[in-house]
């Protein structure tokens, strides 16, 4: 009996790891049509090789479902379904927003036939594409593949956005084909992560240009991200053959010449879904300690004008590993409503240390960092202390500015003394009188 007991026990611990550990990097594919697959072989490798199991379904599968008893079945999901105009079984553009609302993390791609099922989601997400049948062109920055309407469009390097944790650190141009993207520019979730030149626009090149293009210059983004507040990440390509195979091994000569370079496609993308899939720019907080100067465990409560030490560890996920944080712009807040001390921590090893001496006001206060940076996860902590005056018997008790007011009371309890003296011993002479007076 005891042996069978083992081997549930044993059989369950075993169920229980594998679960775990496929509960981890789960990527759906939703795919145009089967082809898609074969001619955007290399990214899927990509995926595949950065330790992600990929399942690949047609965008409008009748079985498609991505919840299941309460729980996603996916951490992550690939679109490169353009043109789809509903999704299949279960999934709708509303379920992907919630999907994204619960934290997780999406990749897609359009291109000039985005479907409303696309749109929708990029709507909510703070983006929009251009109209069906539009291209980004640009008559100066394109490839001389290009068939003569200046569709496939050359970017350069400097055209991204300045944080390696979500482009990598190429500087080989990218190839372009696709709609052009705007975004609200008063949304600070949202992330202008390629730009197009200053002479491109977009619009459809069959048609004659009567009305001002949906985007020009450097307003047209050929890809935009989005962290949302839950640090769920999605990445919006305007263009579905950016990630094929083809671009990522064709060599980009440019209309204005010079040599033939290798495009830098290959490498975006791979930086493109180890950012979108938390493989890179994941910060965490493993430790926070607050103390008084020379203890080692925290106080019950603090006193006003006390020393105190505040620490956090931080850690960064880099190739798969936890690894001490290296950044040197961590701030910490000491708040009551407002912050009465800022202070930039000090980096030693992942350990970020500020010392600071307690205000001399007594409340409700909160240890807070609130550390938000370009291409990292939302770090936010906050420990709650309580801040008490001073006791009566901590001050001084002679102050030299007081000896004054000391003097003028001594001189008085010495005049009342003297006063008194006088009084109880002073006695008048009597007088005699005289007879016959």
């Amino acid at each position: 009996m005891t042996r069978v007991l083992n081997s549930i026990v044993f059989l369950v611990g075993i169920t229980s790891v594998v679960g775990q550990a496929g509960g981890q990097g789960r990527v759906l594919a939703l795919l145009e049509n089967w082809s898609v697959r074969e001619t955007h072989s290399v990214f899927f490798g990509q995926i595949v090789e950065q330790g992600f199991t990929v399942d690949y379904k047609v965008a409008d599968d009748p079985t498609l479902a991505i919840k299941k008893y309460g729980e996603y079945l996916y951490d992550n999901l690939v679109i490169f379904a353009p043109s789809v105009e509903e999704f299949g079984g279960g999934l709708s553009s509303e379920a992907i927003v919630e999907f994204i609302d619960d934290g997780g993390n999406v990749l897609m791609a359009g291109g000039s036939n985005t479907g409303d099922a696309l749109k929708d989601i990029a709507s909510e997400c703070g983006f929009e594409a251009d109209e069906e049948g539009t291209f980004v062109i640009d008559h100066m920055n394109f490839d001389l593949k290009d068939e003569g309407q200046h569709t496939l469009v050359v970017s350069d390097a400097s055209n991204l956005v300045t944080s390696p944790y979500i482009v990598g650190s190429s500087k080989s141009p990218i190839l372009y084909r696709g709609v052009g993207l705007v975004t609200d520019s008063s949304n600070p979730l949202v992330i202008d992560i390629l730009s197009s030149s200053s002479t491109s626009y977009s619009h459809n090149p069959l048609d004659p240009i009567t009305t001002y293009p949906h985007a020009t210059g450097r307003n047209t983004l050929l890809i935009a991200g989005l962290q949302a507040r839950n640090n769920a990440r999605v990445v919006f390509s305007g263009s579905l053959e950016l990630f094929s195979d083809n671009f990522f091994s064709a060599d980009v000569e440019r209309f204005t010449g010079g040599q033939a370079e290798q495009s830098g496609n290959s490498e975006l993308a791979l930086a493109l879904t180890s950012w979108c899939f938390h493989k890179s720019g994941v910060i965490r907080v493993d430790k926070v300690e607050h103390r008084l100067v020379g203890d080692t465990t925290a106080p019950e409560y603090y006193t006003v004008m006390e020393e105190c030490v505040y620490t956090v560890r931080m850690s960064e996920l880099i190739n798969g590993k936890w690894v001490p944080f290296k950044g040197q712009d961590v701030q910490m807040e000491f708040v009551r409503i407002d912050p009465f001390i800022r202070q930039m921590m000090v980096n030693t090893g992942g350990k970020l240390t500020a010392k600071f001496t307690i205000p001399d006001v007594y409340g409700v206060f909160k240890f807070k960092v609130n550390h938000n940076r370009l291409g990292l996860t939302r770090m936010s902590t906050s420990t709650q202390v309580s801040v008490h005056p001073t006791k009566h018997d901590m001050y001084e008790r002679f102050i030299v500015s007081a000896y004054p007011y000391y003097a003028s009371a001594f001189s008085m309890m010495g005049g009342l003394v003297l006063f008194s003296i006088i009084f109880l011993h002073y006695k008048e002479e009597e007088t005699v009188k005289q007879k016959g007076e």
